[in-house]
C-alpha cells in the first residue's frame, strides 16, 4: 500500500485534486510508474472520475452521468455505470455498446488487467495505485479513443 508520502502516491493526489487542464504527459509518467495489476485483483464496484485533460470523453461521461465501473467476474464487467433520474445506478448498456469483460492484455510493454468491450474495439487498461486505488487509460480504435493523439485517463476508487 502506497502511503501519502510515497512519491508515486503524492503526484496521484495532486494530478487528482488538479482542477485543469492535466498535463498528459505528466499522466503518462505517472503511468509508468504504477505497478500492473491482475485482472482477478479488480473485481468489485469502483467509483470513476475522469482527469480533467480536455479530452471529448470527459464532456460525454459527464452528461451520461458517469459513476463508475462494475466487475462482477472476469466475463461480467460493466463498463459505464451511470446515475438515472431518481439517483440510482444502472448499467448503460446504450453508451456502452453493451457490456464488457476482464483479460490481462499487454499494453506499453507490460500484461496488466484490461477491461475489453463488448460492442466496441475499446480497451480500458488498469495499473495499481494502491489496493483501492487504479488509475486507467483507454485504448483502442484512434478515431475512438484519441483526441488530438491523446488518451483518455480516469481514476477509480474501490466502493
Amino acid at each position: 500500500m502506497l502511503t501519502s508520502s510515497h512519491p508515486v502516491r503524492r503526484r496521484w493526489d495532486e494530478l487528482r485534486a488538479q482542477e485543469g487542464p492535466v498535463d498528459i504527459r505528466l499522466l503518462d509518467e505517472l503511468w509508468g510508474d504504477l505497478e500492473t495489476v491482475d485482472a482477478a485483483q479488480v473485481l468489485g464496484s469502483w467509483k470513476g472520475f475522469a482527469f480533467p485533460t480536455g479530452h471529448p470523453l470527459e464532456r460525454q461521461l459527464t452528461k451520461s452521468r458517469w459513476h463508475g465501473k462494475r466487475f462482477a467476474s472476469a466475463h461480467s464487467a460493466q463498463p459505464l455505470i451511470c446515475t438515472d433520474d431518481d439517483g440510482n445506478l444502472f448499467s448503460d448498456l446504450e453508451s456502452g455498446r453493451g457490456e464488457a469483460s476482464l483479460w490481462n492484455v499487454e499494453f506499453r510493454g507490460e500484461v496488466t488487467a484490461t477491461m475489453v468491450y463488448d460492442g466496441m474495439p475499446i480497451f480500458d487498461h488498469f495499473k495499481r495505485v494502491d489496493t483501492d486505488t487504479l488509475m486507467g487509460v483507454m485504448n483502442g480504435k484512434p478515431e475512438l479513443v484519441l483526441a488530438d493523439g491523446q488518451h483518455f485517463y480516469f481514476g477509480l476508487e474501490r466502493e
